[in-house]
């Protein structure tokens, strides 16, 4: 039986191998929350790749980041939800109307369909950036900032949370309260190596700091023994007990 702690984890199932994700997704099956698929796999397999997966038995959380026009996100949203996700994600910088309409589609569709409605999240600050890089893309705030200010506007969006890096969870509960969803990808157990992600912290700080769900992929689904890398995170979440 997994420990309640490995409900909060998400498998990022990052790979273009219908097979690959298949055999991963059934091995994780009760041993963690559920699996992310991106554009990565959904480029390669499109809807019918996610009803495999969703066949396996695991809640997922698709995340393709929808950013453009209300009109094309809400349309793209309603396309999605038939898929029966645990969550779904826009980036907040699409606007307010556009997280309006995302949040409006998904509420309307899965009413339609009797089905159970998504997590609408909002992604502020990819955890690939700091600093520097949004001082390039002409974003004046300090990373923190960008993200807080990005949260409050997901709030006013009417969202049901947002995607964030480990290093903002703090600030942002402060603002949130407990309620509100915390999805943290860039977590990294303290043994594997950091990749592309800039902003990260390890499992058992992210869920001691308030994160409501994480996004673990390359540390679990690259190692030789997957099933191995899950129980040293979850020793790891559980202070080494």
């Amino acid at each position: 039986m997994k420990a309640k702690s490995m409900d909060k984890i998400y498998v990022a199932l990052d790979t273009v191998s219908l097979e690959e994700a298949q055999s991963l997704a059934r091995l994780l099956k009760g041993k963690v929350g559920g699996v992310k698929l991106g554009k990565e796999f959904f480029s390669a397999h499109g809807p019918q790749g996610v009803s495999i997966i969703s066949r396996e038995g695991l809640p997922i959380f698709l995340d393709l980041k929808f950013h453009d026009i209300p009109n094309t996100v809400e349309a793209a949203i309603k396309a999605s939800v038939p898929l029966n996700l645990s969550m779904l994600n826009v980036h907040v910088s699409g606007g307010l109307e556009m997280m309006r309409a995302a949040k409006r589609a998904a509420r309307e569709e899965t009413k339609r369909l009797k089905i159970p409605c998504p997590l609408i999240l909002g992604v502020t600050v990819l955890t690939s950036l700091d600093d520097k890089d949004l001082d390039k893309v002409g974003v004046g705030n300090e990373t923190s900032q960008q993200v807080e200010l990005l949260t409050k506007l997901a709030m006013e969006a009417g969202l049901d949370g947002v995607v964030c890096s480990p290093a903002e969870i703090r600030s942002i509960r402060k603002i949130v309260g407990n309620e509100f969803v915390l999805v943290t990808p860039g977590v990294r157990p303290e043994w594997a190596v950091k990749g592309d992600q800039k902003r990260v912290t390890g499992p058992r700080e992210a869920i001691e700091a308030g994160s409501s769900f994480l996004v673990i992929g390359r540390p679990i689904t690259a190692s030789n023994d997957p099933l191995e890398a899950l129980s040293q995170i979850e020793v790891e979440v559980n202070g080494g007990s």
